[in-house]
């Protein structure tokens, strides 16, 4: 029978405490490619480029971490009732502009006309 929800932990590895094992199976890998790495980089030189890409592919998630695809959903109507027009020249030389070339649609600094 388990212990009852709220008593103490007793026994085994004090929390934070690395595993003796994982510790030393990673010293050891890493003292294998360190050792190795004229012969890797060889190895590599004699792949067709399609496979050498597939294994740097594969080496690079241990070096850059992966990117989430980021999404965003605007709200036209919230924006237009908050859009900003900033003029290109001082109102006294234009009171209307003539055209979409003579003004600015600025929102938080991103330009909405559509080029």
């Amino acid at each position: 029978m388990g212990r009852t929800a709220g008593t103490p932990k007793t026994g085994g590895r004090e929390a934070g405490t690395p595993n003796k094992i994982t510790g030393t199976l990673k010293e050891f890998v890493a003292n294998l490619i360190d050792d190795n790495r004229e012969q890797i980089v060889n190895d590599l030189q004699k792949l067709r480029p399609k496979e050498r890409l597939a294994v740097l592919e594969r080496l690079m998630q241990y070096v850059l971490p992966k990117q989430q695809a980021v999404s965003g959903k605007v709200d036209m109507g919230e924006l237009s009732n908050n859009l900003v027009i900033t003029y290109k020249y001082k109102p006294e030389d234009c009171i209307f502009p003539h055209s979409e070339d003579e003004l600015d649609l600025v929102k938080d600094g991103i330009d909405l006309r559509n080029k």
